[in-house]
Protein backbone atom coordinates (compact mmCIF):
# COMPACT_ATOMS: atom_id res chain seq x y z
CA UNK A 1 0.00 0.00 0.00
CA UNK A 2 1.56 3.41 -1.16
CA UNK A 3 2.01 6.23 1.32
CA UNK A 4 -0.35 8.75 1.81
CA UNK A 5 0.14 12.59 0.75
CA UNK A 6 1.74 14.83 3.51
CA UNK A 7 1.08 18.69 2.36
CA UNK A 8 3.76 21.25 4.06
CA UNK A 9 2.12 24.72 3.99
CA UNK A 10 4.97 27.26 3.55
CA UNK A 11 8.10 27.14 1.64
CA UNK A 12 10.26 28.92 3.46
CA UNK A 13 13.35 27.44 5.23
CA UNK A 14 11.65 24.96 7.30
CA UNK A 15 8.83 24.37 4.76
CA UNK A 16 11.40 23.49 1.93
CA UNK A 17 13.21 21.35 4.93
CA UNK A 18 10.25 19.57 5.67
CA UNK A 19 8.92 18.91 2.39
CA UNK A 20 12.34 17.20 1.63
CA UNK A 21 11.80 15.06 4.72
CA UNK A 22 8.49 14.37 3.57
CA UNK A 23 9.46 13.33 0.24
CA UNK A 24 12.65 11.43 1.17
CA UNK A 25 10.78 9.36 3.27
CA UNK A 26 8.47 8.09 0.84
CA UNK A 27 5.80 10.37 1.12
CA UNK A 28 3.65 12.07 -1.75
CA UNK A 29 4.14 15.65 -0.92
CA UNK A 30 2.40 19.01 -1.93
CA UNK A 31 4.44 21.75 -1.03
CA UNK A 32 1.95 24.10 -0.44
CA UNK A 33 2.19 28.73 -0.57
CA UNK A 34 0.19 30.96 -2.38
CA UNK A 35 3.41 32.77 -4.21
CA UNK A 36 4.59 30.42 -7.19
CA UNK A 37 7.73 32.11 -7.36
CA UNK A 38 8.51 31.19 -3.95
CA UNK A 39 7.37 27.50 -4.20
CA UNK A 40 9.50 27.18 -7.84
CA UNK A 41 12.47 29.05 -5.81
CA UNK A 42 11.62 25.74 -3.27
CA UNK A 43 11.67 23.52 -5.42
CA UNK A 44 15.23 24.35 -6.90
CA UNK A 45 16.48 24.44 -3.52
CA UNK A 46 15.12 21.04 -2.92
CA UNK A 47 17.01 20.27 -6.39
CA UNK A 48 20.35 21.59 -4.86
CA UNK A 49 20.49 19.64 -1.90
CA UNK A 50 19.82 16.26 -3.31
CA UNK A 51 22.54 17.49 -6.28
CA UNK A 52 24.60 17.61 -3.54
CA UNK A 53 23.61 14.40 -2.10
CA UNK A 54 24.47 12.49 -5.17
CA UNK A 55 28.30 14.32 -5.24
CA UNK A 56 28.70 13.53 -1.83
CA UNK A 57 27.42 9.53 -2.80
CA UNK A 58 24.84 9.78 0.13
CA UNK A 59 22.13 9.03 -2.48
CA UNK A 60 22.65 7.68 -6.39
CA UNK A 61 20.65 10.14 -9.50
CA UNK A 62 17.64 7.34 -9.57
CA UNK A 63 16.74 7.70 -5.99
CA UNK A 64 16.80 11.56 -6.50
CA UNK A 65 15.03 11.77 -9.36
CA UNK A 66 12.20 8.86 -7.87
CA UNK A 67 12.30 11.76 -4.50
CA UNK A 68 11.55 14.89 -6.43
CA UNK A 69 8.81 13.15 -8.51
CA UNK A 70 6.93 12.53 -5.24
CA UNK A 71 6.74 16.23 -4.99
CA UNK A 72 3.99 18.56 -6.35
CA UNK A 73 3.36 22.79 -5.94
CA UNK A 74 -0.03 24.08 -5.47
CA UNK A 75 -0.94 27.52 -5.14
CA UNK A 76 -5.35 26.11 -4.68
CA UNK A 77 -6.36 25.15 -1.08
CA UNK A 78 -8.52 22.30 -3.13
CA UNK A 79 -4.77 20.71 -4.26
CA UNK A 80 -4.53 20.07 -0.52
CA UNK A 81 -8.17 18.63 0.45
CA UNK A 82 -6.81 14.91 0.07
CA UNK A 83 -3.84 15.12 2.44
CA UNK A 84 -3.56 12.75 4.95
CA UNK A 85 -1.78 15.30 7.12
CA UNK A 86 -0.94 18.86 6.80
CA UNK A 87 2.17 20.52 8.48
CA UNK A 88 1.97 24.27 8.70
CA UNK A 89 5.35 26.37 8.21
CA UNK A 90 4.32 30.26 7.72
CA UNK A 91 5.22 32.90 9.85
CA UNK A 92 4.72 32.52 14.40
CA UNK A 93 2.03 34.59 13.80
CA UNK A 94 -1.38 33.05 15.36
CA UNK A 95 -3.54 35.44 13.07
CA UNK A 96 -1.74 34.04 10.24
CA UNK A 97 -1.86 30.67 11.09
CA UNK A 98 -5.35 30.89 11.99
CA UNK A 99 -6.44 32.06 8.99
CA UNK A 100 -4.57 29.24 6.90
CA UNK A 101 -5.90 26.93 8.59
CA UNK A 102 -9.61 28.16 8.30
CA UNK A 103 -8.52 27.95 4.53
CA UNK A 104 -8.03 24.64 4.70
CA UNK A 105 -10.58 23.05 6.61
CA UNK A 106 -12.99 24.39 4.33
CA UNK A 107 -11.81 21.78 1.71
CA UNK A 108 -9.49 19.19 3.94
CA UNK A 109 -11.04 15.72 4.14
CA UNK A 110 -12.51 14.97 7.65
CA UNK A 111 -9.90 12.73 7.92
CA UNK A 112 -6.62 14.92 7.40
CA UNK A 113 -4.57 15.81 10.66
CA UNK A 114 -3.66 19.73 10.71
CA UNK A 115 0.07 20.28 12.40
CA UNK A 116 1.70 23.48 13.63
CA UNK A 117 5.61 23.56 12.94
CA UNK A 118 5.30 26.37 16.05
CA UNK A 119 8.03 26.54 18.24
CA UNK A 120 6.28 29.12 20.61
CA UNK A 121 2.71 29.48 20.08
CA UNK A 122 -0.09 27.26 21.81
CA UNK A 123 -0.82 24.23 19.66
CA UNK A 124 -4.91 24.53 21.72
CA UNK A 125 -4.81 28.30 20.61
CA UNK A 126 -3.92 27.65 17.03
CA UNK A 127 -6.09 24.72 17.20
CA UNK A 128 -9.27 26.18 18.74
CA UNK A 129 -9.33 28.88 15.13
CA UNK A 130 -8.32 26.08 12.95
CA UNK A 131 -11.76 24.65 13.13
CA UNK A 132 -10.66 21.00 13.73
CA UNK A 133 -9.33 21.45 17.20
CA UNK A 134 -9.80 17.90 17.83
CA UNK A 135 -7.68 16.41 14.96
CA UNK A 136 -4.95 18.96 15.72
CA UNK A 137 -1.27 18.29 16.45
CA UNK A 138 1.89 20.69 17.27
CA UNK A 139 5.08 18.87 15.16
CA UNK A 140 8.25 21.08 15.67
CA UNK A 141 11.13 20.23 13.16
CA UNK A 142 14.28 20.80 14.37
CA UNK A 143 15.95 23.52 11.55
CA UNK A 144 17.63 22.31 9.70
CA UNK A 145 14.52 19.93 9.21
CA UNK A 146 16.42 17.97 6.63
CA UNK A 147 19.31 17.20 8.55
CA UNK A 148 18.06 16.86 12.41
CA UNK A 149 16.18 14.41 13.25
CA UNK A 150 14.27 15.32 16.26
CA UNK A 151 10.60 16.80 16.29
CA UNK A 152 8.46 17.88 19.14
CA UNK A 153 5.26 16.97 19.23
CA UNK A 154 2.80 18.32 21.08
CA UNK A 155 -1.23 18.02 21.95
CA UNK A 156 -3.32 20.06 22.65
CA UNK A 157 -5.98 19.96 24.97
CA UNK A 158 -8.74 18.86 22.92
CA UNK A 159 -6.67 16.80 20.46
CA UNK A 160 -7.39 13.09 20.58
CA UNK A 161 -5.05 10.54 21.21
CA UNK A 162 -6.24 8.72 17.99
CA UNK A 163 -5.24 12.15 16.01
CA UNK A 164 -1.43 12.15 18.03
CA UNK A 165 -1.07 8.82 17.54
CA UNK A 166 -1.47 8.55 14.25
CA UNK A 167 0.72 12.28 13.44
CA UNK A 168 3.35 10.31 15.67
CA UNK A 169 3.45 6.94 13.48
CA UNK A 170 3.49 9.45 10.12
CA UNK A 171 6.49 11.18 12.11
CA UNK A 172 8.61 7.92 12.48
CA UNK A 173 7.64 6.84 8.95
CA UNK A 174 9.53 9.91 7.18
CA UNK A 175 12.31 8.48 9.52
CA UNK A 176 12.07 11.37 12.27
CA UNK A 177 12.52 10.57 16.13
CA UNK A 178 9.67 12.14 17.75
CA UNK A 179 9.30 13.58 21.48
CA UNK A 180 6.27 14.26 23.54
CA UNK A 181 5.69 17.63 24.98
CA UNK A 182 3.30 19.23 27.12
CA UNK A 183 1.87 22.56 25.21
CA UNK A 184 4.07 24.54 27.18
CA UNK A 185 6.05 28.03 25.93
CA UNK A 186 8.88 27.15 23.89
CA UNK A 187 8.32 23.07 24.58
CA UNK A 188 11.55 22.02 25.26
CA UNK A 189 14.57 23.47 22.32
CA UNK A 190 13.03 26.55 22.20
CA UNK A 191 12.77 27.41 25.95
CA UNK A 192 16.35 27.30 26.39
CA UNK A 193 17.58 28.53 22.60
CA UNK A 194 15.78 31.38 21.69
CA UNK A 195 17.36 33.16 25.51
CA UNK A 196 20.39 31.60 24.95
CA UNK A 197 20.86 33.23 21.32
CA UNK A 198 19.60 36.29 22.42
CA UNK A 199 22.55 36.09 25.04
CA UNK A 200 24.81 35.44 22.37
CA UNK A 201 23.52 38.63 20.63
CA UNK A 202 24.27 40.53 23.49
CA UNK A 203 27.77 39.36 23.39
CA UNK A 204 28.51 41.31 20.17
CA UNK A 205 26.02 44.23 20.83
CA UNK A 206 28.29 44.92 23.75
CA UNK A 207 31.46 44.51 21.96
CA UNK A 208 32.74 40.79 23.79
CA UNK A 209 33.30 39.26 20.90
CA UNK A 210 32.90 39.08 17.12
CA UNK A 211 30.31 36.52 15.89
CA UNK A 212 32.20 33.90 14.11
CA UNK A 213 34.34 34.31 17.04
CA UNK A 214 31.47 33.66 19.45
CA UNK A 215 30.61 30.23 17.11
CA UNK A 216 34.39 29.34 17.56
CA UNK A 217 33.90 29.31 20.74
CA UNK A 218 30.80 27.72 21.27
CA UNK A 219 31.31 24.41 18.84
CA UNK A 220 35.17 24.38 20.32
CA UNK A 221 34.17 24.00 24.31
CA UNK A 222 30.74 23.14 23.93
CA UNK A 223 30.73 20.72 20.92
CA UNK A 224 28.04 21.96 19.37
CA UNK A 225 27.91 21.53 15.49
CA UNK A 226 26.72 24.80 14.83
CA UNK A 227 27.33 28.03 16.88
CA UNK A 228 24.53 30.34 17.37
CA UNK A 229 25.12 33.17 15.31
CA UNK A 230 25.24 30.47 12.14
CA UNK A 231 22.19 29.41 13.76
CA UNK A 232 20.33 32.61 13.96
CA UNK A 233 21.68 33.17 9.97
CA UNK A 234 19.61 29.74 9.13
CA UNK A 235 17.00 30.23 11.14
CA UNK A 236 16.21 34.22 9.69
CA UNK A 237 16.94 37.05 11.96
CA UNK A 238 13.42 38.09 11.50
CA UNK A 239 12.09 34.74 12.57
CA UNK A 240 14.43 35.44 15.76
CA UNK A 241 12.37 38.65 16.54
CA UNK A 242 8.90 37.11 16.16
CA UNK A 243 10.48 33.81 18.61
CA UNK A 244 11.19 36.60 21.18
CA UNK A 245 7.88 38.26 20.84
CA UNK A 246 6.06 35.03 21.28
CA UNK A 247 8.10 33.92 24.34
CA UNK A 248 8.85 37.01 25.99
CA UNK A 249 5.12 37.66 25.61
CA UNK A 250 3.99 34.66 27.19
CA UNK A 251 6.58 34.20 30.17
CA UNK A 252 8.13 37.61 30.51
CA UNK A 253 11.66 35.80 30.71
CA UNK A 254 14.16 39.05 30.78
CA UNK A 255 16.42 36.97 28.43
CA UNK A 256 13.67 35.99 25.83
CA UNK A 257 13.21 40.12 25.39
CA UNK A 258 14.52 40.71 21.94
CA UNK A 259 17.95 42.47 21.93
CA UNK A 260 18.08 45.79 20.20
CA UNK A 261 20.66 45.42 17.93
CA UNK A 262 18.81 43.00 16.34
CA UNK A 263 15.19 44.48 15.53
CA UNK A 264 18.48 46.81 13.78
CA UNK A 265 19.58 44.50 11.60
CA UNK A 266 16.39 43.41 10.22
CA UNK A 267 15.50 46.75 9.65
CA UNK A 268 19.09 46.90 7.58
CA UNK A 269 17.47 44.23 5.77
CA UNK A 270 20.12 42.00 6.73
CA UNK A 271 18.28 38.71 7.69
CA UNK A 272 21.10 35.78 7.43
CA UNK A 273 21.65 32.95 4.58
CA UNK A 274 18.47 33.94 2.65
CA UNK A 275 19.75 37.75 2.10
CA UNK A 276 23.24 36.56 2.17
CA UNK A 277 24.10 38.94 4.85
CA UNK A 278 22.98 38.74 8.60
CA UNK A 279 26.00 38.02 12.02
CA UNK A 280 27.68 36.30 8.73
CA UNK A 281 27.93 36.49 5.58
CA UNK A 282 27.40 34.07 2.44
CA UNK A 283 27.95 33.73 -1.11
CA UNK A 284 24.95 31.65 -1.28
CA UNK A 285 20.92 31.37 0.02
CA UNK A 286 20.90 27.95 -1.15
CA UNK A 287 19.07 25.39 1.46
CA UNK A 288 21.65 24.33 4.16
CA UNK A 289 22.97 20.61 3.53
CA UNK A 290 23.00 17.79 1.01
Amino acid sequence: MSNPSICVAGCGTMGTGIAIVAARGGFPTVLYDLDIKRLEAAREQMASFFAKSVTRGKLTQEQVDAILSRVTLATEPTQVADCALVIEAVFEDLKVKGALFQSLNKVCSAETIFASNTSTLSITEIAAVSGREDRFVGMHFCLPAQLMKLVEMSPGINTTDETFTRAWELCEQMGQRPVKTEDQPGFILNYFLVPFNNDAIRLVEQGVAEPAQIDKAIKGALGYAMGPMELLDLVGLDTQVLLCEALHGITHEPRAACPPLLRRMVAAKRLGRKTQRGFLNYESSKIYGG
